[in-house]
């Protein structure tokens, strides 16, 4: 059997090392600063957004207590941008008025929102659990 060799592309590379450092990922020619100033227009419109279509739709869904725990660990200043930006991306869906399903279908109408909000919370696990108000945890 042959072996293989392997050349070390560049022994310094540290793209591990720093996983804060998102220099060393290609995101389409944009630079970390321009990505995060993106995140943070797009956190400004949930934050404008958001409380307008509870106050709408918070009756008719089981899964509001959810929504408000996201925009909680959204706004959270110890959480990196970098995880709130998924958060971001699903609670825009669940504002925006062109879904996959229209909200205003009866019965089915939120159920592609539940499925992005569900998603959401499976992808955040119990990291998630502190940012519920107190009386839904049990």
């Amino acid at each position: 059997m042959k072996e293989r060799s392997f050349d070390i592309v560049s022994p310094d590379d540290e793209i591990f090392e720093n996983m804060g450092d998102l220099g060393a990922f290609n995101f389409g020619g944009r630079s970390e600063k321009k990505i995060e100033e993106d995140y943070r227009e797009k956190a400004d419109y949930v934050e404008d957004n958001l409380w307008v279509k509870l106050e709408r739709v918070g009756k008719k869904i089981s899964f509001a207590k959810d929504i408000i725990a996201l925009f909680n660990y959204m706004t959270d200043p110890l959480v990196s941008w970098h995880r709130k930006a998924i958060v971001v991306m699903g609670l825009i869906y669940f504002i925006s008025p062109i879904d996959a399903i229209p909200d205003i279908a009866p019965l089915i109408g939120y159920m592609d929102d539940l499925g992005v909000v569900t998603a959401l919370l499976k992808f955040l696990g119990s990291e998630l659990i502190p940012y519920y108000d107190k009386g839904y945890r049990r």
